[in-house]
């Protein structure tokens, strides 16, 4: 104690030096992730069985919206605006939503490890989505779906926070165990329905399975639009009580924060967000573990940043993922939810190995 109190004091940077640097990096990455994601958005345009150029695509869409340009051969446009934007534009929307989705389970939950898919919201929505096929529900016309997906995932949601709470915390490994068992009593009632459904039932549930934009058209954008700019809206508003909350509950509690209301809300965000994502793309996972993973570490812990950031980097993911699907066995193509499962669960490991290091075991 003696020796640190006359060590010489070390000079200090000057107290704006953090904060100005933390707001460049983070400007860097947002102009850099938008920068990749209209690249890609081009790309995938444009990348395909039938070829568009680049110059093309810019000039159609810049006719359509009246800026100049020119409209494309018959074939062409049909390609471009009735296939490849719905497609797109759709996996925009579900990255962003499971990008987002994932950041806000992590700061809920307090831990790094929660993601829809992993703790069982995903398979809850599937359920719903899928028992709504398989019963030929229809009483909400096109929003049948998403709806039984919402409410499936909800009661997911709010099963698995019930069950991982212990001592007013939420225990890591309840957490993930718990997810296990969703996930497999989930895939049970996924495979009665299947049991019990028919030829054309089980095309669409496979659909579910495996998670794909294939069947991406601009009605599908239409029904989870309002779902997802909803979600998408909202969850940025609660940032700084996210802040908060990671310091822990009670310090959370003694500066205002209402801590289990703020976990109610965003529960129903995160489950508006997933059911969304669930309803036109099936089970796609690991996009909301690996995107707010890789920005916490890339700019810090702050959700400022992270929750709109991570909805932006999911985009930017899903985007990647779908181009890859599409022509890395072409003609043929890759299920989106099987390519991120792959890409992801090494991650995954990678990062419950990490965790275990820092924390010397789970005890």
């Amino acid at each position: 104690m003696t020796a640190l109190l006359e060590a010489p004091a070390t000079p200090e940077p000057p107290a704006t030096a953090a904060p100005t640097r933390r707001g460049g990096r983070t400007t860097v990455l947002t102009v850099g992730l938008l920068a990749a994601l209209l690249l890609l958005a081009l790309l995938s345009a444009g990348i395909g069985a039938y070829e568009i150029p680049l110059g093309d695509v810019l000039a159609s869409v810049q006719h359509r919206m009246g800026l100049g340009g020119h409209a494309l051969d018959r074939t062409a446009e049909s390609v471009l605006w009735n296939i490849r934007l719905p497609r797109v534009v759709l996996a925009v929307l579900v990255g962003a939503s499971l990008g987002c989705a994932g950041a806000l389970m992590q700061g809920v939950f307090g831990n790094p490890l929660a993601e829809p898919g992993v703790i069982g919201i995903s398979a809850g929505a599937a359920v719903g989505a899928v028992g709504a096929i398989a019963l030929g529900l229809t009483f909400l016309g096109n929003w049948t779906v998403t709806v039984c997906a919402f409410v499936a995932g909800l009661a997911t949601v709010l099963l698995v926070y019930a069950m991982s709470r212990s001592g007013g915390r939420t225990e890591v490994v309840t957490l993930i165990l718990t997810g296990i068992a969703v996930n497999a009593f989930a895939g049970a009632l996924i495979g009665l329905f299947i049991f019990f459904a028919d030829n054309a039932q089980i095309t669409q549930i496979t659909f579910w399975q495996l998670g794909s934009l294939a069947q991406a058209t601009w009605p599908k954008v239409l029904a989870v639009l309002p779902c997802a700019l909803l979600g998408l809206a909202v969850a940025p508003f609660h940032s700084r009580r996210l802040d908060l909350l990671a310091l822990g509950e009670r310090p959370a509690r003694h500066l205002g924060v209402d801590v289990e209301r703020l976990r109610i809300a965003l529960i129903l965000v995160v489950a508006l967000l997933t059911a969304a994502a669930v309803a036109v793309a099936g089970i796609i996972t690991f996009v909301g573990l690996l995107v707010p993973h890789l920005l916490r570490m890339a700019n810090g812990p702050g959700h400022r940043f992270l929750v709109p950031g991570s909805a932006l980097g999911g985009a930017v993911v899903l985007a990647a993922g779908d181009l890859a699907a599409r022509t890395a066995a072409a003609p043929a193509e890759l299920p989106l939810g099987v390519l991120t499962g792959l890409l992801g669960s090494p991650f995954f490991f990678w990062l419950l190995r990490r965790t275990r290091r820092k924390q010397g075991g789970w005890a």
